[in-house]
């Protein structure tokens, strides 16, 4: 789980550019790569820190296909069919494991979720199946699966390095001509006649036809600099990975408990284990400012928290030495769902964010997504991901952040729809 590692040709200088991105991190990287291979000839990309080395260079890599809605599954179909055959058509590897993924219902309440995620999931064309007791048992031999009263199985599931997957779409996209500036901090924007036309950095300014603004918890500074408010909420998430433990392997299926509001997966022979805090730790959105430094302390009481639920069905873990604490701030929306999409009444300025901590997992298809808005006629789908929801202006800083730090206290709540 390295951080932050460079590519060649990230130094580069800010310059001209038909396309902006603004941000060096999976969603950045991966607009940049679907937009290269789209026919979009003259892209940069700007980062303030190295790529990868913020809110996605902390992610725990899952890649779950298995959501509340089809158009979600087909979402996460989308970016699965691509990790998988990425260094195939790229030569550069994500470090993709489809390993498969187990969720385990300790209630009568999720398991009739559950069934109602498996029609969903068969409706998208989703490979899903409940598994016997003894399947449960053999699949994952390294767990208690005796408090288990169901188990969803998807087998395409799995885990990637969410460091190799960012630098994996940048080599690729720096093959097809897009150009790198790391340690670039944007600091305003053009506008001119009601379209965008030019970025400023510390580094020197550029003309511009369009920006992406894929800057993650950073996302509402950037759109403040082009004048547009936008509730994008940067919430904590943290995890931890052990050393190792008798019977723990990469091979092992990827875990999610959701009545213990916690995932698992093996990280080598160690294990990786985070979840959802019931009282999230958020950053007021308005006051959060490009170049800021968002770091926080692990928060211990909530990490041991973590293994101890998680001892429920993997005792070994509260024995554990740990190894590493992951924690940033990925950016939510209020109502949940992304935001993506041409801004109105701003000609050029187009937004890929909020995404709900699926930056990592989702990001090839919210890439497509994104390439998508572009297009004369968007799906109904993406067209309700539109930064139009919020403009004009109807909401207030506080609720939006009481509301997207509800999103993430109920991820695993019960029938949560999220878009």
């Amino acid at each position: 789980m390295t951080q932050g590692a460079g590519v060649e040709g990230t130094g580069g200088s800010v310059r001209d550019a038909e396309v902006t991105v603004i941000g060096g991190g999976a969603i950045g990287c991966a607009v940049a790569f679907t937009l290269s291979r789209a026919g979009y000839r003259d892209i940069q990309v700007l980062e303030q820190g190295e790529l990868a080395g913020a809110t996605s260079g902390q992610a725990a890599g899952l890649v779950g296909q298995v959501r509340a809605t089809r158009d979600r599954c087909l979402l996460a179909m989308s970016s699965v069919a691509l990790y998988a055959r990425i260094e195939q058509d790229t030569g550069y590897t994500a470090d993709w494991r489809q390993t498969g993924s187990v969720r385990i219902a300790l209630t009568p309440e999720r398991v009739a979720e559950f069934r109602a995620l498996a029609a969903t999931a068969r409706s998208a064309g989703l490979e899903v199946e409940f598994l016997s007791a003894a399947r449960l048992a053999e699949l994952c031999p390294m767990l208690d699966t005796a408090p288990a009263m169901a188990a969803l199985w998807c087998p395409t599931d799995g885990y990637l390095q969410p460091n190799s997957l960012v630098m994996a779409y940048a080599r690729a996209a720096r093959d097809r001509g897009v150009t790198f500036a790391a340690r670039t901090t944007v600091t305003g924007l053009r506008v001119t006649g009601g379209a965008v036309t030019g970025v400023r950095t510390d580094r020197g300014d550029g003309a511009t036809e369009m920006v992406i603004n894929a800057a993650g918890p950073w996302a509402g500074a950037v759109a403040r600099l082009a004048g547009q408010d936008l509730p994008v909420v940067p919430v904590r998430h943290e995890y931890f990975v052990t050393r190792a433990v008798p019977g723990w392997h990469a091979g092992l299926p990827v875990l999610r408990i959701p009545d213990l509001r916690l995932y698992a997966r093996a990280e080598g022979p160690g294990i990786l284990c985070g979840g959802w805090e019931a009282g999230a730790l958020s950053l007021d959105p308005g006051h959060v400012g490009i170049g800021q430094v968002l770091a926080v302390s692990p928060d211990w009481d909530v990490l041991t928290g973590f293994a101890a639920d998680f001892a429920l069905l993997a005792p070994a873990v509260t024995q554990a030495e740990v190894r590493a604490v992951f924690r940033g701030f990925p950016a939510f929306s209020p109502d949940g769902r992304f935001i993506v999409g041409p801004v109105p009444g701003l000609r050029g300025f187009v937004m890929a964010a909020a995404c709900n901590a699926h930056g990592v997992s989702g990001s090839a298809g919210l890439a497509g997504h994104v390439l998508e808005s572009l297009q004369p006629d968007p799906s109904p789908y993406v067209r309700s991901l539109s930064p139009a929801r919020y403009c004009p202006r109807t909401w207030d800083w506080e609720s939006a952040r009481a509301q997207a730090q509800s999103i993430y206290e109920n991820y695993y709540a019960v029938h949560q729809p999220r878009g």
